[in-house]
Order: C-alpha cells, then sequence, then structure tokens
C-alpha cells in the first residue's frame, strides 16, 4: 500500500486526495439535475457519500484515481478529476479519464486542464498504453473536453452502458481513446 496518494499540481488547480469536508459539496454536485443531466439519476447524500468513500479507498489502496479538485486561493473542492478503472464497464481491460465539476466552474476549461494533467500522470507514471473515456451520445460537453484533450472516437467501440437501464435515452454511449504516442504529439504541439 503507498504512503500516501500523490497530488497533481496544474497551472490553476490543485489534484489531491480527498478530505471528508469534500463530501458536503460533492453532495451538492451530485445533487445537482444541471450536472446529472447525462446520468440516469441525481445522488442523494447517502450515495454522494458511499461514492466518495469508495473513491477515496480506491485513491489510497492504488495512490491514484478520480483526485479532488482544488481551485487554489478561491474554492477548496470544486469537483473531481483523474483515472478510474472502467472493466466493469467495458468489459476489457481499461483505464478511463473522468470528470465531474460544479456547474458555477464549467465553461473556464478547468476539466481539460485537470483531464491532461491525469493523462500525463496515466502515460508517465503509470506507463499505461491506452486511456479512454465515454458518455452518453449527446453529452456534448463532455465530448467537446474529450477532443480537446486529444482524444478520438471509434465508433465501433461504442457501447450500452450496463449501468444505465435498457430503454433509457441514455443507455447506448460513445467511447474515445488516445494512446501514449498520440497525447506526446498533442503534449509536444502544446508546449510547443
Amino acid at each position: 500500500m503507498p504512503a500516501d496518494p500523490v497530488s497533481i499540481t496544474t497551472a490553476r488547480l490543485l489534484l489531491r486526495p480527498w478530505r471528508a469536508s469534500d463530501r458536503e459539496q460533492f453532495a451538492r454536485i451530485n445533487g445537482d439535475p444541471h450536472v446529472m443531466e447525462w446520468f440516469p439519476r441525481t445522488l442523494n447524500r447517502q450515495e454522494s457519500d458511499a461514492m466518495a468513500n469508495a473513491i477515496d479507498l480506491r485513491l489510497n489502496e492504488q495512490d491514484w484515481g478520480l483526485w479532488a479538485v482544488e481551485l487554489p486561493g478561491v474554492a477548496e473542492f470544486i469537483g473531481l478529476v483523474g483515472l478510474n478503472p472502467a472493466d466493469a464497464v467495458l468489459g476489457y481491460p481499461a483505464v478511463e479519464v473522468g470528470w465531474r465539476l460544479a456547474a458555477e466552474h464549467w465553461g473556464r476549461g478547468y476539466a481539460p486542464e485537470a483531464a491532461r494533467a491525469s493523462l500525463a500522470y496515466g502515460f508517465d507514471t503509470l506507463e499505461l498504453e491506452e486511456i479512454v473515456s465515454f458518455t452518453s451520445v449527446g453529452n456534448a460537453k463532455s465530448r467537446r473536453v474529450m477532443e480537446k484533450i486529444g482524444m478520438t472516437r471509434d465508433p465501433s467501440r461504442d457501447f450500452d452502458h450496463p449501468s444505465v437501464p435498457a430503454g433509457s435515452a441514455l443507455v447506448r454511449h460513445v467511447l474515445y481513446a488516445i494512446s501514449r504516442p498520440a497525447f506526446e504529439e498533442t503534449r509536444a504541439a502544446i508546449e510547443g
């Protein structure tokens, strides 16, 4: 077991281990119908706390995961961004990059900034060969983030999410992916 989960600093953000004080804000995010528009439903406080506890446990067990996102000097917790095993959803070994931020922090580039840092950690430290991301077909905002961080969609990998009720308009998911070499190309382009 690692000593302490890592933290990642970006130009504007701190991706860090979770604190007990994050739970209240996380519950507010998970209870916001706007944030949860592309999920089957909002979560109540008990469900949100259970999710936070599972995320925190995984982060402590493996030293990486879905980090709490802090906007230093502005907000101690604005949501989560990071890496998560997606084997159970996809049916094959895979790691996804994901995010969920409070709506008042949307449109400022925080999700792509934190997601890029997560990709760098996945490729540089974990030495992953590929990282995926997925969302409901209609979730244009998340799909834009995926494209901004250099991911591309392969329609042959789209799937019906096993945790979404059959017949739901949200069941069909698009899958985006980025390989280590493709990430290196995008990193070189960004760093100029």
